[in-house]
């Protein structure tokens, strides 16, 4: 016979396997992002620059899903380190587009093994990988629709 559920128990809680998985992963990546001179949260920052040069703080933050004030001295970070320039908009004098320097583009070719190294680490496959990745966008896209229930 098997023991009845226990709501309550840690293992049963999403936020809490949800919580270890981020912080175990994350620090997986520590020592392979080491030799690129990023942390985990400025290698956030370089992918969705990579993929979007050209955004302003709140476009950034946006897609990092973080609050400016997060964002922006990760911003600073890396534009001290001479991969990223801030660049005051033409059509907006107090907003700045965020562009990758050559230094900044020089560094993702570095940065392409990062993925493949991760795969290995975590002793996974490509499919594996996007299956994980499909269940979680599943999932925050249910927690925002649970938010905006709550809120609306």
């Amino acid at each position: 016979m098997s023991e009845p559920r226990n709501p309550l128990s840690l293992d049963e809680q999403v936020c809490f396997a949800l919580s270890v998985a981020s912080r175990t992963v994350i620090g997986c990546y520590r020592d392979v992002l080491e030799p690129l001179g990023l942390t985990h949260p400025q290698y956030l920052v370089m992918l969705a620059l990579w993929e979007s040069d050209g955004l302003t703080l709140r476009g950034l933050s946006d897609v990092l899903r973080l609050e400016p004030a997060t964002v922006s001295p990760l911003v600073k970070r890396l534009e001290a380190a001479g991969l990223v320039r801030r660049d005051r908009r033409p059509d907006d004098d107090r907003a700045f587009s965020l562009t990758v320097t050559p230094e900044g583009r020089a560094l993702r070719e570095r940065a392409l093994d990062v993925p493949t190294t991760m795969l290995e680490r975590f002793d996974m496959d490509v499919a594996e990988l996007e299956q994980v990745n499909r269940r979680l966008r599943e999932l925050i896209e249910r927690a925002d629709h649970a938010q905006e229930r709550t809120t609306a």
